[in-house]
């Protein structure tokens, strides 16, 4: 294998549950009550596509521009004091990569500016060769695009490529896009084996498997 490409909301970043915990207070003031059971909804989607889904859920109810400012107060306040929780064994991950050649690319759902926040505050961007956002790509997970566009960017055939996902739609995307798919389980729990090639608990085993394999 010649290059790893890494979801980032719940591969990277412990965000998925800090969404948890955002949208079950900000539902309250939105008087739509605990929401936060929505991100299990909207895993591995656009912004666009989630307000899609809170809308067909809500309907008249979900206000998206009243709910976005919320949001973006809320992490704001949060990240005004508190760094982006960084999951377990990430830092190791990538400087062993870049130590040992590998190619690395982060292929996220999330905004642009969303993404390059979580990896400027991490420290962590200088070790990624190509960052490919949801904004950046027509179709987003579980359409293949991103990961596809992801391989093109890295010069390397899907079939030579790791994708470490946790969410259904971005097991999916790497799937239907031909990479060796890892999955690392966050709060989505995986239905079929069939849904990834490889699992570990976390991004240290994930670490121990690579270095097996160039020993």
């Amino acid at each position: 294998m010649n290059a790893v490409i890494f979801d980032m909301d719940g591969v990277l970043f412990d965000t998925e549950r800090l969404a948890v915990k955002c949208w079950d207070e900000i539902g309250v003031k939105c008087s739509l009550g605990k929401v936060g059971f929505m991100v299990m909804e909207t895993l591995g989607r656009t912004r666009e596509e989630s307000v899609k889904i809170f809308e067909k859920r809500f309907g008249s109810r979900f206000n998206n521009d009243i709910f976005q400012a919320e949001y973006k107060a809320w992490l704001d306040s949060y990240y005004a004091e508190n760094p982006v929780p960084v999951k377990e064994g990430v830092k190791e991950t990538l400087r062993f990569l870049k130590e040992e050649g590998f190619k690395t690319a982060v292929a996220s759902s999330s905004s642009e500016s969303s993404v390059m926040h979580h990896l400027e505050n991490a420290k962590i961007t200088e070790y990624f060769d190509k960052i490919i956002c949801g904004d950046k790509v027509k179709k987003s997970k579980p359409e293949p695009d991103i990961y596809l566009e992801a391989c093109r960017q890295l010069g390397e055939s899907p079939e030579d490529c790791f994708a470490v996902e946790d969410s259904k739609s971005g097991l999916l995307s790497a799937k239907r896009a031909g990479c060796a798919v890892v999955y690392i389980p966050d709060l989505y729990i995986a239905e079929s084996e069939n849904e990834y090639d490889l699992k570990f608990s976390t991004l240290t085993e994930f670490l121990v498997h690579i270095k097996k394999g160039t020993e």
